[in-house]
């Protein structure tokens, strides 16, 4: 990872940690898998200040492009859940890709579980559309 691990804006921390503890009655075990292992890297997470945030790290409201091994693209913003629109590329933090992205930085490449098995994503684009997030908000 470019920056050695996760980098988290300290509101977007408190904010993702709260949606993440509302999430664990979620049903799908998809979505409590990819919790968990966000869960899991956010103890290593650097949480940094907003004046501190690297500008090519995935946040709130980053509109964020992967790119696969095999060369496809694809590219999405990521918001709250109550914000999520798939149809305009609004992709909830909480949704399996959602959690595999956030924090990581332009660069950066992950592996991301799909139905036929694990594959390596590159973040290949990280534009930052910073609106004010609201860490008192519940969804």
């Amino acid at each position: 990872m470019k920056y050695g691990g996760l980098i988290i804006e300290k509101k977007e921390y408190v904010l993702l940690k709260k949606l993440m503890n509302l999430s664990g009655y979620h049903k799908d075990a998809t979505y409590k898998k990819s919790i968990a292992k966000l869960n899991n890297e956010l103890k290593t997470a650097a949480v940094k200040d907003e004046k501190d945030m690297p500008t090519d790290v995935i946040r709130f409201n980053s509109i964020v492009t992967v790119t696969a091994d095999e060369g496809w693209q694809k590219s999405f913003q990521l918001v709250k859940p109550s914000d999520s629109d798939l149809k305009n590329k609004k992709l909830s933090i909480l949704t399996p890709m959602g959690t595999a992205v956030i924090g990581y930085a332009k660069g950066d490449k992950l592996l991301w579980e799909f139905p036929a098995g694990e594959k390596t994503l590159t973040v290949t684009n990280v534009e930052q559309k910073n609106n004010y997030i609201d860490i008192n908000t519940l969804v």
